[in-house]
């Protein structure tokens, strides 16, 4: 036995007019098809339903039951379409976002706490991890990852750069840069696992003795950890490692490890209230702190493993040594990096600048 709503429509429409031709005209098919459907009803359910008569079709016992259920099924119907309407016309309902551990832990939340203030009729459901995810799906509605390929599915923007450099434990290292003879002599920590992929991994892989690298993590905040422990040195994000009260940056800023970072969004939702007023807000929390992001204070903005490598193949390490010693380097608020900086705001071009064309492919496949 099998009813559906369409049905219950059927049923209900011969109960509250008592005939055949009235329902039909209300439904907008013809009686011959009404009466057809009515008996299929009839014989699906084992009951009649309606008694016929002269005046009119008048309802058995079982077919009042009937009426009295599509009644109730009919105003649940009408509340949920209002309540989701309503979600829909207003800043409410549920907003799921993913992002990496360490962009998760230091920025998504305090952005999140102040948004939540402003929007309490929004609840955010947080999702930490780096593996791919499927927006179309709806296994998030945004996403804030650190990416050089955002999928051409998704559309948003870029709102900074992540700037990298080598860091040390504070008690190990004190405030200064390391020479290149403490890097080479040094052990290295590096990314494994899902973060393998790396271009701060390939960069110490490809610079340091294997036998140098002592230690692997699938998290950056897990490198961080194992940094300040002292186990030993590595790259962090320079939004991680200078804000790490154990830390200390020993190394410039390598211009071939920043990445840009990414707010993105499904095509389809980017004009759904809550969620176009979490992109508005993140995106202009996120271009305040730019600088933090970048790691652009001043600091020489290029890297020092990088600068040893050129001077240990042409035989002048010394000269490299003194060159960053002396602070010769270019700083980095000199050379800024490539910014999309059109405004923030959804309407006035937030997609604007970097929209990317929705294609077949919909995974978010990021590294963060």
């Amino acid at each position: 036995m099998r009813v559906s709503w369409d049905d219950f429509r059927i049923v209900k429409a011969i109960g509250e007019t008592g005939s055949l031709a009235a329902a039909a005209s209300i439904l907008a098919v013809n009686t011959s098809t009404m009466a057809r459907r009515l008996t299929q009803i009839e014989a699906s359910l084992g009951v009649a339903l309606f008694e016929r008569r002269r005046t009119g079709y008048v309802a058995t016992t079982a077919g009042a039951e009937v009426l009295a259920l599509a009644d109730r099924l009919e105003l649940d119907i009408v509340s949920i379409i209002q309540r989701v309407c309503g979600q829909a016309q207003q800043y409410a309902g549920n907003l799921r976002i993913a992002s990496s551990d360490s962009l998760a832990l230091h920025f998504l939340t305090p952005i999140i706490a102040d948004f939540r203030k402003i929007y309490p009729a929004i609840a955010i459901s947080l999702v930490i991890g780096n593996r791919p995810l499927n927006l179309a799906r709806g296994e998030a509605d945004v996403v804030l990852r650190s990416t050089d390929a955002p999928p051409e599915s998704l559309v948003g923007k870029k709102v900074s750069a992540i700037g990298w450099a080598a860091y040390g434990c504070k008690e190990n290292w004190g405030d200064g840069f390391a020479s290149c003879q403490q890097l080479r002599a040094s052990d290295w920590i590096s990314y494994g696992g899902s973060l393998s992929g790396l271009k701060a991994n390939e960069l110490i892989e490809g610079r340091i003795s294997q036998h140098k690298i002592g230690y692997q993590c699938d998290s950056v905040e897990g490198v961080a950890a194992a940094i300040a422990a002292n186990i030993g040195i590595g790259y962090l994000p320079c939004m991680i490692g200078d804000i790490h009260p154990s830390l200390t940056r020993i190394g410039v800023i390598e211009p071939s490890l920043s990445s840009p970072l990414w707010l993105l969004t499904h095509p389809d939702i980017r004009k759904v209230p809550r969620v176009h007023a979490f992109m508005t807000f993140c995106a202009t929390y996120l271009t305040k702190h730019r600088t933090t992001i970048e790691g652009t204070c001043g600091k020489p903005a290029v890297d020092l493993l990088s600068e040893c490598n050129r001077a240990f193949c042409s035989g002048g390490n010394e000269q490299a040594n003194a060159k960053i010693s002396s602070g010769t380097h270019q700083a980095a608020n000199e050379r800024p990096l490539v910014h999309d900086r059109q405004a923030m705001d959804l309407d006035s071009g937030l997609y604007g600048g970097s929209l990317l064309s929705p294609s077949a492919a919909m995974r978010c496949n990021m590294k963060g």
